[in-house]
């Protein structure tokens, strides 16, 4: 299966998002290849940084730019799960991975820069549906503020009631420190001390599955 995480803007934990759903996979034991599409190279860093470390569940990783497509393609031939990061904004490397891929995973923040980015999204989606009608696509909601009180996800659910082609899934990513200490290690959050982002992930990984 081919999962893209994309979206139009940057900062919004996409490269965290991949590389947590490919480490909590290797950690089920599946076969997972990252394909880092995105010329920033924060989840093949992360990738080389978990190579060091024996312990842990193995994700490959390759680095593909431009036209990546095919590439995709014939990775999963060979790959139980194949993780797609790719760059914040609206390029090639977005627009041909959608025509591949079996998910869009768009993380967006519950800001309103992050929502102004969703008209733009959807008619990228909608022209990649005529070329892959088979594409699933989920928003999730990332970064989100961990004091109950504030009403920030509930609204971003709302205005995106009005984008029917992204099914918002229920699980929502916390801002935890976590998800900042987990990359330069090369770890999942799933492999820290932190049993609520532990907990995030794996209802993630459930929902897409």
């Amino acid at each position: 299966m081919i999962i893209l995480v994309g979206s139009q803007k940057g900062g919004c934990g996409k490269s965290t998002t991949a590389v947590n759903i490919s480490a909590q996979l290797a950690k089920d034991g599946a076969d997972v290849v990252l394909v880092d599409a995105d010329r920033q190279c924060t989840a093949a860093n992360w990738a080389m940084d978990r190579a060091q470390n024996s312990k842990l569940a193995t994700v490959h990783c390759v680095q593909k730019y431009e036209n990546i497509r095919d590439t995709l393609l014939d990775l999963d031939k060979r790959y139980q799960h194949v993780i797609v990061d790719a760059a914040g904004r609206d390029s090639r490397e977005l627009r041909t991975g959608m025509t591949a891929a079996h998910i869009l995973l768009v993380p967006f923040r519950p800001s309103q820069p992050d929502l102004d980015t969703m008209p733009k999204m959807q008619e990228i989606i909608l022209q990649a549906k005529d070329l892959n009608p088979n594409l699933s696509v989920c928003g999730l909601l990332t970064m989100a503020p961990t004091n109950p009180v504030v009403n920030e996800a509930k609204e971003a659910r709302e205005y995106l009631a009005d984008y029917p082609e992204i099914k918002l899934l229920e699980t929502i990513i916390r801002d935890r420190k976590a998800y900042r200490d987990c990359m330069p290690e090369g770890q999942g959050v799933i492999e820290m001390d932190n049993a609520k982002a532990a907990d995030e992930i794996l209802s993630l990984v459930k929902e897409i599955f």
